[in-house]
């Protein structure tokens, strides 16, 4: 028998305090301070791949960049970015799934990693068995924007209008699949709202499709709206995340609105399963030192980012936590892919 509509209210308040829990940055500053082991002291012995399921130039791509230097400079060995693009990341993953257990293949996640279990029939990797997660590195939200000609300018005033003609608005997302879709998917459950799903090859086609006027409404991860968001180019009603941006302090949270619902881009480090703990631990602590420095900090903070560095148990219980919630939300929307 279905659950009645407030056991669905309760269970989505649960997810988000959880999700709350788990996005924080933490203690490892005292991790910092203690001596190494000796396995940790060997590693790395050689160059570091770090894999990334995207191709050049997108926000995972950026941020794996940007850190792979961080650890370059800390642990003495190069960690270069590996662009490994196709199926929805699924190619990635499935290579990072067969790598050695010892560290030398990073694998840089993003959302897919946790969504493409429910959205394939088959996919090439285990997220759980296969892998031993290190931290969530960070995370940005995606931002509901419309183009200035839709007369709406709250999200109150958006949904009125698809109630009043369903399926008339179209959103622009990155894709079929992509988190931006799952996330505009997850908007119209929470709304009970009709819209038309349009899908583009990639966030900056998508966005520019509301810029330019052709799709009124788009979902986008805010680091690829940001430039637009911040202008006159799209109206920005609201951002799916727990906080407001502090790159977008005027734009209010979807909770803020009577609506909790949290969509997040991000970028997470796993290595293989089986990789010693005190690898595992040292990569984690070099991250947190990262995330720590204010120049690195503040370079995430204006590219739309902002910095977590979890501990690896947080971010095990935030992989279990997402693969649920967007499980409900693949299945509730009947979203399929090729």
């Amino acid at each position: 028998m279905r659950k009645d509509r407030r056991h669905d209210v309760d269970d989505t308040q649960s997810m988000t305090l959880v999700r709350r829990r788990l996005l924080k940055i933490s203690g490892g500053m005292l991790a910092a301070a203690l001596p190494l082991p000796a396995v940790a002291q060997r590693y790395p012995s050689r160059p570091v791949r770090v894999i990334v399921t995207t191709g050049p130039g997108g926000q995972g791509d950026t941020i794996s960049r940007l850190l792979a230097v961080k650890l370059s400079e800390a642990l003495g060995q190069t960690f270069y970015v590996e662009n490994i693009g196709g199926a929805g990341g699924n190619i990635a993953h499935g290579t990072a799934a067969r790598s050695a257990p010892d560290g030398h293949t990073i694998l840089a996640a993003g959302g897919s990693f946790v969504t493409n279990p429910s959205l394939y029939a088959k996919i090439p990797y285990d997220p759980v068995a296969d892998f031993a997660p290190v931290t969530l590195v960070c995370s940005s939200p995606h931002v509901l924007a419309v183009h200035p000609s839709v007369p709406a300018h709250s999200v109150a005033e958006l949904a009125a209008l698809a109630r009043a003609d369903p399926g008339k608005y179209g959103y622009a997302s990155a894709g079929a699949g992509t988190p931006a879709h799952l996330a505009g998917e997850l908007l119209k459950l929470a709304l009970k709202i009709d819209l038309t799903h349009v899908p583009f090859k990639g966030g900056g086609p998508g966005i520019a499709a509301t810029v330019g006027g052709h799709v009124p409404i788009a979902v986008s991860a805010l680091p690829t709206a940001l430039p637009f968001a911040k202008g006159a180019a799209v109206r920005s009603l609201a951002v799916m995340s727990a906080r407001r941006s502090p790159v977008l302090p005027d734009v209010p949270t979807m909770a803020e609105l009577g609506t909790p619902l949290e969509a997040d881009i991000l970028t997470g480090l796993l290595v293989r399963a089986g990789t010693p703990d005190e690898v595992v631990e040292l990569l984690h602590r070099e991250v947190v030192k990262a995330m720590v420095e204010p120049t690195f900090r503040q370079r995430l903070l204006e590219l739309g980012f902002e910095p977590v560095a979890n501990t690896p148990a947080q971010f095990a219980e935030w992989i279990r936590v997402e693969i649920t919630k967007w499980g409900k939300v693949i299945r509730d929307a009947h979203i399929t892919v090729q």
